[in-house]
């Protein structure tokens, strides 16, 4: 959901970890709770959203909350709401997005440089 590759997270998580390990740990069940910690680090997600994280409610909300209907009401109830405020709404939390995917561009590049200087 994130669009962080394996590899990516393997080095995050550190050298005892690979591609390969962090493909079996995704099949896993239950993660102990210090490793879970560590991903949480890794990840900057809190713990809570890895143990309260439901994949089919989470598809719900996304296809509710976007449908065509996704106003539906009484047909007499009428909606008060600023289009203006709406849009304004909008751009604030995307520009959150886009300031956070940047700061974590920045790092991945950080990230980069230092595992080419290893090598």
């Amino acid at each position: 959901m994130l669009g962080i590759k394996q590899e990516a997270l393997a080095f995050e998580l550190g050298d005892d970890w690979s591609q390969k390990k962090v493909s079996l740990l995704e099949s896993k069940e239950t993660i102990d709770p210090a490793l879970l910690q560590q991903l949480s680090g890794a990840l900057k997600i809190p713990v809570e959203a890895f143990e309260n994280f439901d994949e089919e409610q989470a598809v719900n909300v996304i296809a509710n909350t976007f449908g065509d209907n996704a106003c539906v009401g009484n047909p007499n109830s009428t909606f008060n709401f600023s289009p203006i405020d709406e849009i304004k709404k909008l751009y604030e939390e995307k520009m959150v997005l886009f300031e956070r995917m940047l700061k974590e561009k920045e790092e991945m590049m950080v990230r980069l440089e230092r595992l080419m200087d290893k090598k």
